[in-house]
Order: structure tokens, then sequence, then C-alpha cells
């Protein structure tokens, strides 16, 4: 049986670039050519149809860049579109990323009416200073009323991303930001420590990060205060009121399938043949004047996924679920018997960081603070 299919859009233009993003995003340096855009996204997922296989899309996810940047009617069309092409399941959940600035704030309701059900809003920070050393072009206002107008939208969700271990913040004050997101009582909260990651603004001068002690006290006291505010630690990074769980990222960490469109976007699609399973990744043209260029193939590299890589492909992903992993789940995305799974695991549950029951795998508590811990012992048998 195949897994479930999803889709992501991403739409590559910034106002500007945050010094601690890594994701493929551009400045914005003139007008978005919004039509041309969305043009090509439609030629790029009707040249990948075949990765169908007569399934619905259980969810769309828009992101970026900034996709709320996107005019509403712009977004009406590619969803009408894309529902010509494959159909939608009757709870298909579409996400669209917003920046809480009061422009992109106007158009909500609009993209309501355009079928997005789930906002995911990029607070970052309620900090006036932090917002400004992160680069971010809004202020702790606008994220208040951004957050309190998508709660009168009626969507079926929204999502508050919030970032921790900023420059040179205190347990405190990381607690009042959390604070902050808590009281606007949001059905899903991103909670995400910050990372210098290469080629970023950070990286070539990066600030001053608070030491792995505060780190870990912010972690614990914020995971408590979450946890007693009514959310469910269901993902490294995310928390949720009960049914509000993102089935769009479940779907990433559960090895479902998912096509890409837009510009750098990668895909996982799964084939069953004769000879067995096959899995084949592909990525998208990263640049926006080579993507829009209509003389270039959209498709920049593609591979299959080598046999011996799946089991670490399978764990890097689930393990970012805090539950049990189902032994049968392995075999039906993989392809592979149980076996192979048990010799990868193997060093991991020899260091207590893996629990092994008839049916499923799950990680002990001490395994769910050392995760890489456990991809590291894959890799090294």
């Amino acid at each position: 049986m195949l897994p479930p299919l999803a889709l992501y859009i991403h739409v590559p233009w910034c106002i500007q670039k945050c010094p601690y993003c890594d994701f493929n995003s551009h400045a914005l340096k003139h007008d978005i050519p919004e039509q041309a855009y969305i043009n090509r996204l439609l030629d790029d997922l009707r040249a990948d149809l075949d990765g169908v296989q007569r399934r619905p899309l259980q969810s769309i996810f828009i992101g970026g860049g900034t996709p709320s940047l996107l005019s509403a009617d712009a977004i009406a069309r590619l969803l009408s579109e894309i529902e010509r092409l494959i159909p939608f399941t009757a709870d298909c959940e579409i996400t669209l990323e917003a920046n809480p600035g009061t422009f992109e704030v106007e158009r909500f309701a609009g993209y309501v009416r355009a079928g997005v059900t789930r906002l995911s809003i990029g607070v970052q920070s309620l900090a006036a200073e932090q917002l400004q050393r992160l680069g971010r072009i809004h202020n702790p206002e606008q994220a208040q009323l951004a957050a309190q107008h998508a709660a009168k939208l009626g969507l079926n969700s929204f999502n508050l991303d919030l970032m921790h271990g900023l420059p040179e913040q205190t347990v405190a004050a990381a607690m009042a930001d959390l604070d902050g997101i808590i009281a606007l009582n949001p059905p899903h909260i991103s909670w995400y420590q910050l990372t210098i990651e290469p080629n970023t603004a950070f990286a070539s001068r990066p600030p001053q990060l608070p030491d792995d002690d505060i780190l870990w006290d912010i972690q614990q006291q914020g995971h408590d205060k979450l946890i007693a505010a009514g959310y469910h630690h269901y993902e490294v990074s995310a928390y949720a009121k009960p049914g509000h769980q993102s089935k769009h990222n479940r779907n990433y960490w559960e090895f479902g399938d998912y096509l890409g469109i837009g510009c750098g976007a990668h895909s996982k699609i799964t084939t069953l043949t004769e000879h067995g399973l096959t899995i084949q990744r592909c990525e998208k043209i990263k640049h926006p004047q080579g993507y829009l260029d209509l003389t270039r193939a959209l498709r920049y590299r593609s591979w299959t996924v080598a046999t011996d890589e799946l089991p670490f492909e399978f764990f890097m992903n689930y393990l970012r679920l805090f539950e049990a992993i189902p032994k049968q789940l392995f075999n039906q995305r993989t392809g592979l018997e149980l076996r192979v799974a048990e010799l990868a695991l193997a060093p991991a549950k020899a260091k207590q960081l893996v629990i092994d029951t008839p049916e499923y795998w799950h990680t002990s508590e001490l395994g769910r603070r050392y995760l890489n811990s456990i991809l590291d012992s894959m890799v090294d048998t």
C-alpha cells in the first residue's frame, strides 16, 4: 500500500532576508511576478503527476519565503487549478505561512475564502529588541493582532512560531515570550531553539547566544509551562491542543510521500513495482530567475534512495515524533524486513536509548534527550 500524499509549494520571496535563515528565500527587489510564478507552479505540478498514482492530497503546505506576499486571488487560482489536477480529501489541510505585518494580516480573510484552512504565523518573539536582532519587520503589537485576527476567521487551526535561545536571552525573558504566546491561545505552537546555520548572516557574524545550562533551563521550564497550558508535545519542536496536530508535518515524520513544487522544493515519491518498493527523491531549480525561465527544465536533480539508506531515512524522520513507532509501518514505508531495522537500532538499544516491544519501538526518556546519538549509532553500524 502506498503512503498518503501531500503537496509542498515553495514561494521564495521575502521583504528582506533574516540573518538566521538558511531557507531558499530571496529578498524582494521588484514586484512579485505573481501570475508567471503561478503558471510555472502549475507546469511543475503537471510534470510530476505520474507520482500521484491515484492518491488524493491529504494536505498542502504553502511555505517560503513569505507566501503571504501573494494575493488572495493568486492563492485562490492556485488551489483551484491544483484541485483540477489532483483531488483533495474531504478534510484536506491547507496551510499557508504568513508574517504578522499589517500588509499580510489584511489578506488573511481572503486566504480563507481561497480555501486555506490553517495559517502558520511567524511571530518568533514578542520582545521588540529581539525582533530587531532577528531581522523581523513586524513589532510585538502586530504579532498579537495577527494571532487575534486569525482566531476569528473560522480556520480549522492556526500555528504561532516562537524561537528561544535568542541572543543574550535569559530564562525569564524566554518564559515571558512563551507566556505571551500561550495567552493568545493558539491551537498549535512551534517552539524551537535558534541555531546558527552555515551560509547565513549569523554564521559570518555570530551573536552571543545563551550557554548550555541556560538553554536547558529554558527547554525544561518552557516544556512544563506548555504542558500545564494544555498542549501536547507530539514532535521535537511542536506542541498542539487536542485535535490540532499538523497533518502535513506528521506526513513528513511518518515517512509519507509528498510532491514539491516551486523554487528548490523537494519531493519524495514511493513506487510499487514487481521488484518491490522504490523511493525517488527530486529537487527543483532553486533560483527564481532559473525557475521562471521557460526554456529550462524545472527538475534540478533526482535520485533513487539506496536500500541501505532507507532505515536511517525512516528513523531520522519518525524519531521526531514523541510516540511509539509501529514496526509494521517500517515495513510498509521502506519495503524492508524488520530484521534490518533491528540491526540498525541495536547500538541504541544497547545504550538504553530505544525500547523494543513486540509491536513497537519507542525512545526512552534518555533517548528523547539524545536523538542525534540514536541516528549517529545507526550510521556507525
